[in-house]
């Protein structure tokens, strides 16, 4: 049963008896919505100062259509940019308060910290689509072993749910999967199983939707190709989702696994440390409306099943970024969905190079925007709505980005110099849009265990310098190709959604430059532009503009394998599992090899 605050009466008198506290009991809802007004005012202050300060300093001269331009840019960047602030700076302070911080915006993590007997079935789910068996399987195969290892392995069962179409591929996942069951014994192996369907109706979310219809577990786990989670870390999962049974959605933190690749040891490295303290704040506010990330996380199947069916889009076509839908779905009849906002053994891979990292970008960004084809959702609560609608404004900071950078060589060719106080509100957006990896950096270097894990505080300030410094040429790279992107779709164009590449390779000058010519003329074009009207202008551009322009070489060095076996050896952007790793990330080694399943 839910433990509940014997403070808290659960229901209002009167006859329409309204809940006081969410469904599982855990929190009242006069708190959450005092969080959320608080967060609602911090960031509606900081908005409007901000905007008000940004219109006194293009107005400074005068305003004309490009300062309106500007402005409109400028406020479309701050909604993503001040709550990623607000999100980092509250879970710093969780973060700093050690685990009454974290079970302040996670209550239900208490219930995951004792030994209870399982009593609940679990299915561990994992969708294929024409990725490599290899590497897929022995993932899962190191999962199963992780749980076998803990004594609970007999309340899990295996699913392998393909949906591939390539012959190749399907004879290479039938061999696997026959290999790995012939080397279980003959229980064991009846509880490892492999469906493939002849057509992929609804995509991902359709297999799943599917395989629930005709399950009769009581909980999914479904994973990615690239997915790993550990033995402890999932029994923690069930045994919240079995202490509260009005949870429907529990999502773990996936961080990114040690990697090879130079770009993905840059990427992951600053993902990391900004998603802790971004979504520890997240939850204290989002609490029972949370995210799902479509996998590495526990579903309850009977109210996903019944409740979470995607609708058909207008004009046709299947949901493509489902898992916000159902998470939204899920809080509408009746149950909860929450993360579980600690690193603790879920791990997924990174894209390697920037190629692939802009690619999944693409299909992000298309599925976002496909909520705005939803038909009207009645019921849903004013959260999900939000929730909604914010996975479509985040993919506004990339145009808003671009053309402002467009429109500023015409500004500066229009006045004598830079208006009076525009350098510190520059600095000053630089550092909102830096704040949760700045925070998860400070809580890193804050607490000395955690700088020994991370191989000493010399090591991990240059990895916060190199991520930093990257992080800038990602996303001045990232902001032209993601403006492409909706520009493409505008036009009715729209972006392949395929199986991804997920190991290190080496990129070639020549595929770099033909997949990034149109991002390094923009930055040619800006550039050149700035350094004849106002080469000072230009100097203070470079943050935003420089990775446009050094697309193509900063794509080839990170996927070089030189530059990656470099920041290995030097422990550069390490993190605690490539230290210290644990055996199942020890056991990715042999999963890299080919080595079959056990």
């Amino acid at each position: 049963m839910p433990q509940t605050d014997s403070s808290v009466v659960t229901h209002a008198e009167g006859p329409a008896r309204a809940p006081l506290t969410t469904p599982t009991g855990l929190q009242a809802c006069v708190t959450l919505r005092r969080r959320r007004f608080l967060v609602l005012g911090l960031n509606l202050a900081t908005i409007l100062a901000f905007a008000a300060a940004l219109g006194i300093v293009l107005a400074d001269d005068g305003l004309d259509g490009i300062d309106l331009a500007l402005l409109a840019c400028g406020l479309a960047t701050l909604p993503w940019t001040v709550l990623g602030f607000w999100n980092a700076a509250i879970g710093f302070l969780l973060l700093r308060a050690g685990r009454a911080g974290v079970l302040a915006a996670a209550p239900h993590a208490a219930a995951g910290e004792g030994d209870a007997l399982l009593h609940l079935t679990t299915a561990v789910v994992m969708t294929l689509r024409n990725e490599d068996p290899a590497r897929a399987l022995a993932r899962l195969a190191l999962v199963r072993e992780s749980l076998e290892r803990t004594g609970h392995g007999a309340a899990f069962r295996y699913h392998v749910l393909s949906d591939s179409d390539d012959p190749g591929v399907i004879r290479s996942e039938e061999a696997w999967m026959a290999a790995w069951r012939a080397g279980l014994g003959e229980a064991e192996a009846a509880r490892v199983q492999y469906r493939r369907r002849t057509d992929n109706t609804g995509y991902k979310a359709g297999n799943l939707q599917e395989f629930c219809a005709r399950s009769d577990a009581d909980l999914m786990l479904p994973l990615d190709a690239d997915s790993l989670m550990t033995g402890g870390a999932i029994l923690r999962l069930v045994r919240i989702m079995q202490a509260h049974p009005r949870l429907g959605i529990l999502q773990s933190l996936a961080v990114g696994a040690p990697s090879s690749s130079a770009f993905a040891r840059l990427f992951q490295f600053g993902m990391r440390h900004g998603m802790l303290p971004y979504t520890l704040g997240a939850a204290w506010w989002g609490a029972e409306c949370g995210p799902f990330w479509g996998h590495n996380a526990l579903v309850r199947i009977a109210p996903f099943a019944a409740h979470c069916r995607l609708p058909a889009l207008r004009g046709g076509g299947a949901i493509l970024s489902h898992d916000q839908v159902e998470a939204v779905l899920m809080r509408r009849a009746g149950y909860e969905v929450r993360v579980l906002p600690i690193e603790d053994g879920s791990y997924e891979d990174n894209p390697p190079t920037l190629l692939d990292h802009l690619a999944r970008d693409a299909r992000w960004c298309r599925g976002n925007m496909q909520y705005l084809r939803l038909p009207r959702l009645p019921g849903l609560l004013p959260m999900g709505r939000f929730q909604l609608a914010w996975a479509v404004m985040m993919f506004l900071n990339p145009p808003a980005l671009t053309l402002g950078l467009l429109l500023l060589p015409l500004r500066a060719a229009t006045q004598e110099g830079p208006a009076p106080g525009a350098a510190a509100l520059y600095l000053l957006w630089l550092l909102l849009s830096l704040a949760p990896k700045l925070a998860g950096y400070a809580a890193v270097l804050a607490d000395r265990e955690a700088r020994a894990a991370h191989g000493g505080g010399a090591r991990f300030v240059a990895g916060a310098v190199a991520e930093v410094a990257a992080s800038f040429l990602l996303l001045g790279a990232s902001s032209v190709r993601l403006t492409a992107v909706l520009a493409g779709l505008l036009a009715g164009r729209g972006t392949a959604w395929a199986a991804q590449d997920r190991d290190a390779r080496t990129l070639r000058w020549g595929e770099a430059f033909a997949a990034l010519r149109g991002v390094t003329l923009f930055g040619l074009l800006v550039c050149g532009a700035l350094a004849l009207v106002s080469p000072a202008l230009l100097a203070w551009s470079l943050p935003l503009t420089l990775g446009s322009l050094l697309a193509v070489p900063f794509a080839v060095l990170t996927a070089a394998p030189e530059v990656g076996r470099a920041m290995v050896r030097s422990g550069l952007c390490a993190t605690r599992e490539e230290i210290a790793p644990p055996w199942e990330i020890a056991g990715l080694g042999e999963a890299r090899g080919g080595a079959l399943p056990r």
